[in-house]
């Protein structure tokens, strides 16, 4: 049976090309964006009555239920809610401003929350679907300039694993998908933030701007090869609740662990030294 799938974020990069991928399987998907005429344009080569067109801004908590509403309306059902939407805020912590990180938690992780709040009981009452939510190998590793984006993708791991073990008992699976360094427009100037104070002290290492634009269009990783693996993770009756994507992601996360690994057995004692015997009164 084919799947009906609500995406945010689905005017370029991760979530066009799940939308193109669900789409070439036979599946019908509601593209939400808070620009639609982009989202439009991004998949403008493709007229299908299977595919619906919702505005979304994620960041609004009745803007979430009311698409939830509309997709319902055209297609019946959800089976699958990819969050993807989200931007990113680049700099040194230090020289970001609060309200910065606050705009960076409204979108990446808030957005993320309020659809799942708005998905979930039509998912209950199905008693099946899909959360796949777009976190980041930021949301398992730290990585310099990417203090609030990292924060935020950590925070959607927490979320991620915390509710499925909840949902699981109403045939609702949750997945978080961890790309590397993807060919998006994450780092383009139209989209990218960058910390709006200036310290000193952090200029010797240089221009984080200049750093990271120098990435734009060169990262390793294909959207429209990423989106169908997601598709695959959608068809599997029982799918990770982690997925890696990308051999950059899978080559940095394993040292990365088993540093931690060695850094837990290192304090061992110390940490068994916490322990103490429960009296009562």
């Amino acid at each position: 049976m084919s799947k009906v799938w609500f995406i945010t974020g689905a005017g370029s990069g991760i979530g066009a090309g799940i939308a193109r991928a669900a789409l070439k399987g036979g599946d019908r998907v509601v593209v939400t964006a808070r620009n639609l005429d982009r989202a439009r344009n991004a998949l403008r080569d493709i007229a299908n009555e299977h595919l619906a067109f919702v505005r979304l801004d994620v960041s609004d908590e009745a803007q979430a239920k009311a698409a939830v509403a509309e997709a319902l309306k055209r297609f019946g059902r959800i089976d699958v809610a990819v969050n993807n939407a989200g931007y990113s805020v680049l700099g040194n912590f230090e020289e970001m401003t609060t309200a910065e990180i606050e705009r960076e938690f409204a979108t990446n992780f808030y957005g993320v929350t309020y659809v799942m709040r708005a998905a979930l009981p039509v998912m209950r009452k199905q008693r099946s679907g899909h959360i796949i939510n777009i976190s980041s190998l930021a949301g398992l590793v730290g990585f310099k300039h990417c203090s609030a984006y990292g924060a935020t993708k950590f925070a959607i791991e927490g979320l991620s694993l915390s509710v499925a073990m909840e949902v699981a008992q109403f045939g609702i699976k949750v997945t978080v998908v961890e790309p590397g360094f993807f060919r998006t427009d994450l780092l383009d100037a139209r989209n990218i933030r960058w910390s709006s104070n200036a310290i000193d002290d952090y200029a010797a290492e240089g221009n984080v701007q200049e750093t990271w634009s120098a990435y734009h269009g060169k990262q390793s990783g294909d959207p429209a090869r990423l989106g169908d693996a997601v598709v695959k993770l959608a068809a599997m009756e029982n799918p990770p609740r982690q997925f890696l994507a990308g051999s950059d992601a899978l080559s940095l996360i394993s040292p990365a662990l088993e540093a931690r690994l060695k850094e837990i057995g290192t304090y061992e004692a110390l940490s068994k030294s916490t322990d103490g015997k429960f009296q009562e009164g």
